[in-house]
This record gives C-alpha cells, sequence and structure tokens, in this order.
C-alpha cells in the first residue's frame, strides 16, 4: 500500500466517492458497515428502528402523552391573569383541529414522532387576515434545512413525493420543531447519533428470531460409523422432523449407529438473555424514558414507582413541551400578539397522586384559603358550586389569625403588665 515509501506524489489527491479496494476487504474483513451501518452488521434507519420493541414503545409514549395534554392559547390579564383566548383561530388550530385531515391529537402525535426519530418536525403555516388558521405536516425526510448563500437566511426546500414537486419555503411559512441541535438550524437524529446501541438491539432480536427459527440447533453434527452414500438426504430428513420450534424437544430416533453431538452454546451461555436486558436500558436511556413505562419491571416498587412518572413528567415531557410553547410563541404568533398572547400545556393530569394524596392535599389547600370548593372541583372534572352557595369562598382556619392582630395583641397585654409592674406603691393594695 505503499505506507513506508519515503517517495510520495506532489499532486493532489483525487476526490473519492467511495473506499479504496483495500479498504473495502478491510471492512469486509472487520464487519463494518461503510454506508453508515451499525458495527453489529445491521442497517440502523429511523424507520428500521422503529422496529425494535424498546424504541417503538419509547417513541409510542412520548408521542401519545404529549398528544394527549390540553394545550391552550390564553390572553395574557392583569395581574398575572390569564384567560382563554377561544375566539382566536390559532386556538382552534391547536387545541381541535389543524387542518382537514387532522385532529389536533394526530397532528402533534405526527409531529412528536418525526421528532423524536429524526430530531425534527416540520408543518406548513396556512394564513388568513394575518392569523394562523391551519397547520399542515411535511414529512421530514423530504425537507432540506440550509441557510441561503445570497440571502444569508434560512430556506426550506420540500419534495412532494406524491407529485415528485419541488417547493422553497421561507422561515415564516414552515413551523419547525427542533430537537437537540448542533447549530440552532436543524436538530440532530437520536436514532443516527445512537446507532450502534439500536444496531445491537435489532441484532439480538434478529439472533434470537434465527435462533428459535432454526431448532434443529444448527451446529450439531450427525456422526455415522460407516460412510454416507447421500449426506444430503440424511440432512434434509433430519431438518424435516426436527428443524422449527414446533419440532422442538422432540425425542430423536437415531439407527445404524448414529450419534449426535452438539457443538452450539446455549444463548444463557452467550449471554443473550442479559444483553436483550441491558439494550432496553440503553435505548431508554436515549429517550429518557423510565423502563417500567415500556413494560421492563424489573426494578419497579409500589413505592417507586409514583415518583418515577413525577419525574419523567419535570425531566422528560416538560423539556418537550417548553420547545412546543417557545416555537408556537415564535412562529404561530406576531410580535404584537405575543405581548397579548401565550400557548401552554396542562400537566396538572399528570402530576396527580393517588387518590388519598390529593384529597390529603385538597384538605390542607381548602383548610388554609388558597383553594375555593370549585378550585377543587375543577381539578376533579365535577360540577361547580353556584358562587351564591359559597362555591367560590376562600375560607380560614378560625384557630388561626393574621400576624399583624397578633403583633397588636401581644403589645397590648405586655405594655399592661408592665404598667402594673411599674405602677407607683401607694399603700393601696390590688386585692
Amino acid at each position: 500500500m505503499g505506507l513506508f515509501s519515503k517517495k510520495r506524489s506532489r499532486d493532489a489527491p483525487e476526490p473519492r466517492t467511495a473506499p479504496s479496494k483495500e479498504m473495502q476487504e478491510f471492512i469486509r474483513g472487520v464487519d463494518v458497515d461503510y454506508v453508515g451501518n451499525s458495527s453489529a452488521g445491521v442497517r440502523v434507519d429511523e424507520m428500521r428502528a422503529m422496529q425494535t420493541s424498546a424504541v417503538y414503545a419509547c417513541v409510542k409514549i412520548l408521542a401519545e402523552t404529549i398528544a394527549s395534554l390540553p394545550l391552550h392559547l390564553y390572553k395574557k390579564g392583569k395581574g398575572g391573569k390569564k384567560e382563554l383566548a377561544e375566539a382566536h383561530p390559532l386556538h382552534s388550530c391547536l387545541y381541535e383541529i389543524p387542518n382537514d385531515e387532522m385532529t389536533s391529537f394526530e397532528f402533534r402525535e405526527t409531529m412528536m414522532t418525526s421528532l423524536l426519530l429524526y430530531g425534527n418536525a416540520y408543518a406548513r403555516i396556512i394564513r388568513k387576515q394575518g392569523h394562523v388558521t391551519e397547520l399542515w405536516y411535511l414529512k421530514p425526510e423530504n425537507m432540506t434545512v440550509e441557510r441561503d448563500t445570497q440571502t444569508k437566511k434560512i430556506k426550506y426546500t420540500y419534495t412532494d413525493d406524491v407529485t415528485n414537486q419541488t417547493f422553497v419555503y421561507k422561515p415564516n411559512q414552515v413551523f419547525h420543531l427542533k430537537g437537540l441541535s448542533f447549530d440552532g438550524i436543524k436538530g440532530i437524529s437520536p436514532i443516527a447519533q445512537a446507532r450502534e446501541a439500536v444496531g445491537l438491539s435489532l441484532a439480538t432480536e434478529e439472533y434470537g428470531a434465527k435462533f428459535f427459527g432454526n431448532g434443529a440447533r444448527p451446529g450439531g453434527v450427525l456422526e455415522h460409523p460407516g460412510v454416507l452414500k447421500d449426506p444430503e438426504k440424511l440432512r434434509a430428513s433430519w431438518n424435516q422432523v426436527y428443524q422449527g420450534s414446533r419440532n422442538s424437544h422432540k425425542v430423536a430416533v437415531l439407527e445404524e449407529g448414529m450419534k449426535y453431538h452438539t457443538i452450539g452454546i446455549a444463548p444463557e451461555d452467550a449471554q443473550f438473555l442479559e444483553t436483550r436486558k441491558y439494550q432496553v436500558n440503553e435505548i431508554c436511556r436515549i429517550f429518557r424514558v423510565p423502563p417500567h413505562l415500556v413494560g421492563d419491571l424489573e426494578r419497579a416498587t409500589f413505592s417507586n414507582i409514583e415518583h418515577q412518572s413525577i419525574e419523567f413528567v419535570q425531566h422528560t415531557i416538560r423539556p418537550w413541551i417548553v420547545r412546543w410553547e417557545q416555537e408556537i410563541a415564535r412562529s404561530l404568533l406576531d410580535e404584537s400578539e405575543r405581548l397579548l398572547y401565550f400557548a401552554k400545556f396542562n400537566v396538572d393530569g399528570l402530576l396527580r397522586g393517588d387518590y388519598k394524596s390529593r384529597m390529603e392535599g385538597y384538605a390542607i389547600a381548602r383548610q388554609n384559603g388558597w383553594m375555593s370548593i370549585n378550585d377543587i372541583r375543577a381539578l376533579e372534572d365535577m360540577e361547580l358550586i353556584p358562587a351564591d352557595k359559597g362555591g367560590d369562598d376562600y375560607l380560614v382556619n378560625g384557630n388561626m389569625t393574621s400576624a399583624k392582630t397578633d403583633d397588636k395583641k401581644i403589645g397590648g397585654s405586655h405594655e399592661e403588665s408592665e404598667g402594673t409592674e411599674n405602677a407607683p406603691n401607694d399603700g393601696t393594695s390590688s386585692e
């Protein structure tokens, strides 16, 4: 290969579009794919990754959770108050129907699936009279995001795979949700970054499927004391009777002094099951999903599973909904509207504890005067009590008074006691 040659060509090397012949041989020898495949020898892309049960479960739980949360548009009021902006066209677009073909749940679920797999989610913005009225989903694999060399602004080039037409959109025409990014222009794909972990999971599943598919235990040897005239016929006869999971554990009948020798190893000996368990946790780590939410209850207990669910909302769901809320404000509201309106997800339902804990918390809030009976009933989706019947009244425990009143009482009694002690002795008795 000329690695130790002292002579070097002064000509500039020609650009390579494929590895050299020597490199291709080396790649085949170490079982590494030059075209971005995993070292496990399995091709990994976003759609292939969804065939892994752990990836599918993580994407499904995150996408469905975000899609099921109430998303409202609010109008800012005085003193930190807020009210639903139901009259604004964007409210209906976010909460009810974003376009003629999708519900709000379906739209957000599809957008989150793209965001979790590709690191980006796109939607075409349709405006009427200056307000956003429709959002149409765009496939991330058909979108190219780059900075225009002339205008220095970001442009979106989308190729429709149905009509084969290409459209160029401006930034204010695309609702773009980005995941973790290196440049702030486009998010990176979690599947591409974790290709080895996903590839190993796919490889172990493939291995397990092939193992059970070849129930005749490939790697075993049939030993015959004599010379076989037709070994292929014997192999075919053996496989016909004993191969496949349906024929496993059948009693083999050997004739003419034949013996069967096992030379393969069991999956347990090769740490097959342990590898599969570890890969589930590895993929859960990528998406930051507690293993018990994808069906791995090995380390889950009754005492810690509730706290894990709360941490899931705080550390996994919250960053995603903040991305949604801030991108809605940036892309779907103009500068003047951002001063008056904001979008907000409601996660109260996810943070609710068990029934007993909720009732104890409501009792404390009610007795200390910072929740009314209607505030509590609204959280429990119960019918409100009319205001004239005390539904909006705030109560205070009768045994407690304000600190200001206590100070006066304490001060007065102290002065009285001082006056009594310092009174002149005129010979009269207090008795």
